[in-house]
């Protein structure tokens, strides 16, 4: 068949009503554009002009050098359902190496996805099953993924993996991994897994929006442990807010993440660490020019990487628990990460720590850095009850109470034998999390009654602007204003070194330690050898 550049999806048969499968007939015209496109090697478009077009039962599985172009979004929506087939997850195209040999030698090449809908609250399979996503291709070259709308799928939203050459941009993803408890594997807004051209991957990830999603709003994930990590990625210009996490590193090389916002995410705004499939966590990323506020636990948590990564230009600050957080979690590389740099961050009123080292560190760098008024979590332990005790879906009042502001953030408040974390409080009103990412209330079982009896545990101390309670061998601390600008002070020490903490070598000079709570330093393991000079306070 000769067919033509360009063809539009209703003269060829999709009806586009709401209620007819198109599945069926989208997958022969693919099929006839791919044949098309291989044996003369001009890529073709299918346009699809406004409707609903019901895919059911089963993917399309797609050919290279066909594009899929739409109407814009809302306009041109694909609403994916499997009720024939509940079993099968059912995502608008896919295109794999499990399912269909994809690889470097037979990969996708030359495809545009752009300006449409994809609705996936029609899928649901009897286990969670990573394979339900909205898009699912991986290889491809040459590809751009543009203005599209994403939600609601029972698995990962924008799923394709190997990405070469490739544009991802003006994506929203919302609400997806709508059956990820979590803990498992995908479930994320945008999933990207890279390692699979080599070591270098040349992707730019950018002005995408991840609202809602059950695990990462956007992330990397390294997918087989002897692969190496891919440079040549970066990501720009992203809002990630309301998932579990809000941008992920998990076997990058290299990442570059520029004038991001990550806001109000779960467990962390930006995240390192051996969460991914292969329990390789990133190296050598820079994030940079960022907005990292207002999240339920930390603003940056950064592990099982063997270093570098650099934090320039950051407002890290409004998190519930620290500013920045150095950690391993267990399973993943535990060698001391070398050459992590902070600098020129502003780094205020978290819940906890500003600066929090919990992993060992090699030849650390915290430069010039404004850590100010952090250990906001002051408030004593409370309790109430009774006729001035309210509860919504997100908040709780106690008209009788008097707290200072902010001073339950991060803390988890107990009612009638259930729990939620408080991302911050007036005087007398807690707002809360929601109880999961794209959740509207904090309660799973229901809003509690009024009256309800309710209990905040108390304030945790000391908190530091920077706490070492690890191995940190030659660090250079130079240049920072670490203290508490706020009455009453919540932040005790601008440097805390605890017991068990080994401070080696390096310099610390030219700091401005004055104005905490309490005594400037506090030093429960005396740090062995280094220079110290010129530190006010």
């Amino acid at each position: 068949m000769n067919l033509p550049l360009t063809v539009d999806a209703r003269d060829h048969g999709l009806a586009g009503d709401g209620t007819t499968n198109d599945q069926p007939v989208l997958q022969k015209l693919v099929d006839a554009l791919g044949d098309a496109c291989a044996a003369d090697g001009r890529p073709r478009t299918v346009h699809v002009p406004a409707g609903r077009y019901v895919i059911r039962d089963r993917p399309v599985l797609w050919r290279s050098g066909v594009s899929l172009v739409g109407a814009g979004r809302g306009t041109t929506r694909f609403e994916l359902g499997n009720p024939g087939a509940p079993a099968t997850p059912v995502p608008l195209a896919w295109f794999t190496t499990a399912q269909h040999g994809a690889g470097v030698d037979h990969h996708i090449a030359d495809v545009t996805f752009a300006h449409f809908e994809i609705d996936g609250s029609g899928v649901r399979t009897p286990e969670y099953d990573v394979l339900a996503k909205g898009l699912g291709l991986q290889y491809v070259l040459r590809g751009r993924f543009t203005d599209l709308w994403i939600h609601d799928t029972a698995a990962t939203g924008f799923g394709c993996d190997f990405l070469q050459d490739t544009v991802v941009e003006g994506v929203l993803a919302e609400r997806c991994g709508r059956q990820d408890s979590g803990e498992q594997m995908g479930g994320a807004g945008l999933g990207i897994g890279v390692g699979g051209w080599g070591p270098v991957e040349r992707l730019a990830v950018t002005d995408c929006t991840a609202t809602g999603n059950g695990t990462n709003g956007i992330f990397l994930e390294l997918q087989q442990d002897h692969w190496t990590p891919p440079r040549g990625i970066r990501i720009t210009a992203c809002h990630a807010e309301d998932n579990r996490f809000g941008i992920s590193d998990w076997g990058a090389d290299g990442l570059l993440v520029t004038g991001c916002t990550l806001i109000g995410n779960h467990q962390a705004g930006f995240d390192v660490s051996s969460q991914g499939t292969t329990s390789i966590g990133g190296r050598g990323g820079t994030v940079t020019g960022c907005l990292i506020d207002g999240n339920a636990g930390d603003g940056v948590a950064l592990g099982n990487t063997p270093g570098a990564y650099a934090f320039r230009g950051n407002r890290i600050s409004n998190n519930g628990r620290y500013g920045y957080w150095q950690h391993n979690l267990a399973g993943g590389d535990q060698e001391a990460a070398t050459d992590i740099v902070l600098e020129s961050n502003d780094i205020h009123d978290n819940g906890l720590d500003g600066i929090r080292l919990d992993a060992p560190l090699r030849e650390p760098a915290i430069l010039g850095n404004r850590v100010r008024s952090n250990g906001r979590r002051a408030a004593p332990q409370a309790r109430g009850e009774g006729a001035g005790v309210r509860h919504t879906a997100r908040t709780l009042t106690d008209d009788d109470a008097d707290w200072p502001p902010g001073g339950h953030r991060g803390k988890r408040v107990t009612v009638a034998g259930r729990s939620a974390v408080v991302l911050d409080n007036t005087a007398t009103t807690l707002t809360l999390a929601p109880h999961r990412p794209g959740a509207a209330t904090a309660w799973p079982d229901g809003t509690p009654a009024p009256g309800s009896a309710y209990r905040l545990p108390d304030a945790p101390a000391p908190r530091a602007g920077l706490t070492a309670a690890t191995a940190v061998s030659h660090p250079y601390v130079h240049g920072n204003r670490i203290r508490d600008d706020r009455h009453p002070r919540t932040q005790i020490h601008a440097l805390w070194l605890t017991g068990d903490s080994a401070w080696s070598a390096g310099r610390v000079s030219g700091n401005d330690f004055t104005g905490n709570a309490s005594a400037a330093t506090r030093f429960d393991s005396a740090p062995n050898g280094g220079r110290w000079r010129d530190n006010d306070g």
